[in-house]
């Protein structure tokens, strides 16, 4: 594992990544689909990833406050204007438009919508925290990145670690950028991995609850 110290900060959003590619191609039924996205990642992160994964966490109220702030940013500019994700900016060839991947069906399955909560709050954050703020903001200051400690700055990777943040969700890339730069900004107030994956995991449990109990399945792209 020393040889390839990238390697379990990589992986895992490798494969997770390489499956929303492949859902475009080769879709399968959502309840088959779900079940596989989240044993094969979940696996990764066992057996590839569990050395680098803290979960730690120092400052319980305060995570847990950013978490639910990037969540009521996530959903207000839609609440304010109710076609503002219409908008060419956030609807076209390059970004894609707010339509949910998960079918009608999918919609009133209770085990679908169980296992694809599980995987937005108990995988996602782990995989992006690892890749985008575990990672990729380090190894953008110094390619021997583990020699850069957890939350170091520089402006240049902030800002590239949010924008590429952005551009991996799509129609939803003006929040995204907005998430990204808040859980940046955390990442460099804590210096601890275990912080931003439960912050992650706040937002995405409470988007997950606002999908299901609001009916706004755009969100789950």
């Amino acid at each position: 594992m020393n040889r390839y110290p990238s390697l379990p900060y990589i992986a895992p959003f490798a494969v997770f990544m390489g499956f929303v590619a492949l859902h475009s191609i080769l879709p399968l039924p959502d309840l088959a689909d779900q079940i596989v996205r989240l044993v094969v990642v979940a696996a990764v992160l066992v057996f590839v990833s569990r050395p680098v994964i803290d979960l730690r966490v120092t400052h319980l109220l305060a995570t847990c406050a950013v978490g639910a702030g990037v969540f009521i940013l996530w959903i207000a500019p839609d609440l304010l204007l109710p076609h503002y994700r219409e908008f060419w900016l956030f609807s076209n060839s390059v970004t894609g438009a707010a339509r949910s991947t998960l079918s009608e069906a999918g919609r009133h399955d209770t085990a679908v919508l169980l296992l694809r909560s599980v995987r937005a709050v108990i995988i996602v954050p782990v995989v992006e925290e690892l890749f985008w703020r575990g990672w990729m903001m380090r190894w953008l200051i110094r390619q021997d990145f583990e020699r850069v400690p957890l939350g170091a700055y520089t402006a240049g990777a902030f800002w590239a670690v949010a924008v590429l943040f952005a551009s991996e969700h799509g129609p939803y890339w003006d929040v995204g950028l907005i998430a990204g730069a808040a859980y940046n900004w955390w990442m460099v107030r804590t210096r601890s991995l275990g912080d931003l994956i439960l912050a992650h995991a706040i937002t995405n449990g409470l988007l997950c609850a606002y999908v299901i109990f609001a009916g706004k399945w755009e969100y789950w792209l």
